[in-house]
């Protein structure tokens, strides 16, 4: 159950998930059992959630975070937030933090479940936020770090997932195929006009899902949408880098997965990947490429490709995050810039920004010239 934070107060009214209960495996738990984040730790030291797109620089940033806090004295450990990263032996393809990273900061929702599992947001949120106030009891301050866009934000903002009813759904469905789809989404304009202003008309899957929810809850679709509210004292740190430098990230990369062994690691999993495993971008083609539709050139060729067209996809998603700290990956100082984003975090400088998110012009993504908002002289993570 998510609680809501106003910035220095107790906890306020529930939002509610529908994620049903799920234990983290036995490596993952710790001491405590209390679902509310924070309960113990207080609210200065804000949760960390680190952003960005694929290939942006993330973990070398949240790893370095982690060990220049621990230095001044404070505990640091790194929650997961990458859909795929959950699923054991799914390694090179997922670019999973080597062992040596989680040797030098623990790091939780790694290797959780099986590759023929299925993991979704709803229930990623029951052990993000279970795994965050079990550290919190301890003293220690969760870095979230992930790309994967509602994934982060399902830990930390005030976000429900209502119920699905397949006989419901099924009915919705038939009622598409022979109606077409402007019949359900007129529907959807009579009950819920705010929803069905944010859909494409000719995008029957979204009305559907909105027509589902409306049915099962009785109350609008909207409603349920995600809000930009915290759920615990938290703050983003975004990174953010010029489009042609992420594409050649992006391409070595896909190279160096190549290289270590990705073909293998598939062939080796084959017959273990579930539906929602086969989805993580590259197992795919690859699993063509074994099966002869694809030649190997073409396969990486392909992943390349999907990979850019998706990180600029999660540019677009970030980006309509107006509390997100965005820093440029490339800055020499960039360690020291996002400690002093957490600093100012940890005394309150962005709550009333951040109570007011949505008024605030959001922030176009590769435009890091117009981001450099700290100035911070030091060092910066050598990972890229």
């Amino acid at each position: 159950m998510h609680a809501i934070w106003e910035s220095g107060a107790q906890p306020g009214a529930d939002a509610t998930s529908t994620s049903g209960n799920y234990d983290a495996p036995a490596h993952d738990v710790v001491d405590g059992s209390s679902s509310e984040p924070g309960a113990t730790y207080g609210t200065a030291h804000r949760v960390v959630s680190v952003i960005g797109p694929t290939a942006s620089g993330k973990t070398g940033l949240a790893i370095a975070l982690a060990k220049a806090l621990r230095d001044r004295g404070d505990a640091e450990e790194i929650i997961n937030a990458d859909a795929y990263q959950m699923y054991r032996g799914m390694d090179v393809g997922t670019a999973k933090a080597t062992l040596q990273e989680r040797q030098a900061v623990p790091h939780h929702l790694i290797d959780v479940i099986d590759p023929d599992d299925a993991m979704s947001v709803a229930r990623f949120q029951q052990l993000a936020t279970d795994c965050i106030a079990q550290l919190q009891q301890r003293g220690i301050r969760p870095i979230l770090v992930g790309g994967s866009g509602l994934y982060a934000r399902a830990a930390i903002d005030d976000i429900s997932f209502p119920a699905t009813d397949p006989a419901v759904r099924s009915q919705l469905e038939e009622r598409a195929r022979l109606e077409g789809p402007g019949a359900l989404y007129a529907e959807l304009q009579a009950k819920d006009p705010q929803a069905a202003a944010r859909m494409d008309p000719h995008n029957p899957r979204r009305t559907i899902r909105a027509l589902e929810v409306i049915a099962i809850t009785g109350k609008p679709y909207s409603a349920s949408l995600p809000q930009y509210r915290y759920v615990m004292p938290a703050v983003q740190i975004g990174l953010d880098l010029p489009r042609e430098e992420l594409d050649r990230r992006i391409d070595m990369r896909t190279e160096a997965m190549r290289q270590a062994g990705f073909v293998d690691e598939v062939r080796r999993l084959r017959s273990r990947l579930g539906v929602t495993a086969t989805r993580a971008l590259g197992y795919q083609q690859i699993l063509e490429s074994l099966d002869g539709t694809l030649s190997e050139d073409e396969a990486f060729a392909q992943i390349a490709q999907r990979t850019k067209r998706l990180a600029r996809k999660q540019m677009g998603w970030f980006g309509r995050d107006p509390r997100i700290h965005w820093l440029n990956a490339l800055d020499p100082h960039l360690l020291d810039r996002a400690l002093e984003v957490i600093d100012q975090a940890d005394s309150g400088v962005f709550d009333e920004h951040d109570a007011n998110a949505n008024d605030y012009v959001h922030h176009h993504l590769g435009d890091v010239g117009e981001v450099q908002r700290l100035s911070a002289p030091g060092p910066g993570p050598s990972r890229q």
